[in-house]
């Protein structure tokens, strides 16, 4: 059996149970759970329906997230995770490329490496060089004062955690900003690339090799035969290019407000809910929830 779940996003709940339940009988389904009235629901089908894409569009346009996946294994006990414009709403290296003086040329590059368009880590290595002589400091406060955390994010870690799941960054971007936001989220460990520095400014350069597509791959391989896990006991999350093996290597690839070719390659797409949106796929219910102080 299979599962088909619609979500949509917490502050504007707009899933309609009369919608749902004319979808399921459609498809030949079980009457729609409830996950969270008006915002997430699922129900069983016996097969992947001939027309899912055409219905998933549908509901897109009413910005509700139709996603189907295998009714088995779905709780995961690890969770990976990309950082920039995943768990955090920005890229830190354009915010931080705005207080160099050079933002416009590096959110370019950044946007053009995220689509697939170049290669990333010859990407990272152009827009660090772009940077060299932006001191040292300038990390917090681009932290302090331009990143967000995108909603959701510290529930999803917190419930993982709290049923048992390892939570990991694997990040293209820096560890100066994935050991802050791993402190301060609760993740188990973080991974990313490491800029260099000197006498208080930033050198130009990063720790080679960068850590790209391919690496984020071995990553969760290595993690996963660290805690003797399967493939299919993974959950990965991520919105660009260099996320796209990474996703596939995981049980449950999510791209999440992904660029259009991960949207392409990734099976599974959340575009309207938050982060919670996570935990729904998994079959988590509102009331299973765990917020962290």
């Amino acid at each position: 059996m299979l599962t088909a779940s619609l979500l949509t996003a917490p502050d504007q709940p707009c899933l309609d149970a009369r919608r749902a339940k004319e979808l399921s009988r459609k498809w030949g389904g079980t009457s729609p759970v409830w996950l969270d009235p008006g915002i997430a629901c699922e129900f069983a089908l016996p097969a992947r329906p001939d027309d899912f894409e055409e219905v998933r569009s549908e509901f897109d346009m009413s910005r509700i997230d139709l996603n189907i996946q295998p009714g088995i294994g779905r709780r995961k006990k690890l969770l990976v995770a990309d950082m920039d414009s995943t768990i955090i709403e920005q890229e830190c290296i354009d915010e931080l490329a705005v207080e160099a003086g050079v933002g416009k040329e590096v959110a370019a590059i950044t946007a053009r490496a995220m689509n697939g368009e170049i290669d990333f880590t010859d990407a990272l290595r152009n827009r660090v060089r772009l940077m060299k002589g932006l001191p040292v400091g300038m990390i917090e406060t681009v932290w302090n004062r331009r990143i967000t955390i995108t909603p959701g994010a510290a529930t999803l870690v917190a419930t993982m955690k709290c049923n048992g799941a390892q939570s990991v960054l694997i990040s293209g971007g820096f560890t100066e900003f994935t050991g802050r936001l791993a402190s301060k989220l609760g993740f188990d460990g973080h991974h990313a690339n490491v800029l260099h520095a000197d006498d208080g400014k930033l050198a130009g350069t990063v720790q080679e090799p960068p850590l790209g597509k391919s690496a984020k791959r071995e990553i969760l391989l290595k993690l996963l035969r660290k805690f003797k896990l399967d493939a299919d006991a993974a959950i990965a999350v991520g919105d660009g290019s260099n996320d796209i093996e990474m996703l596939g290597m995981a049980g449950m690839g999510v791209a999440f407000r992904a660029k259009p070719t991960v949207n392409e390659a990734t099976d599974i797409r959340i575009r309207h809910g938050d982060l919670t949106a996570l935990l729904y796929l998994q079959g988590y219910a509102r009331v299973e929830f765990v917020h962290r102080p």
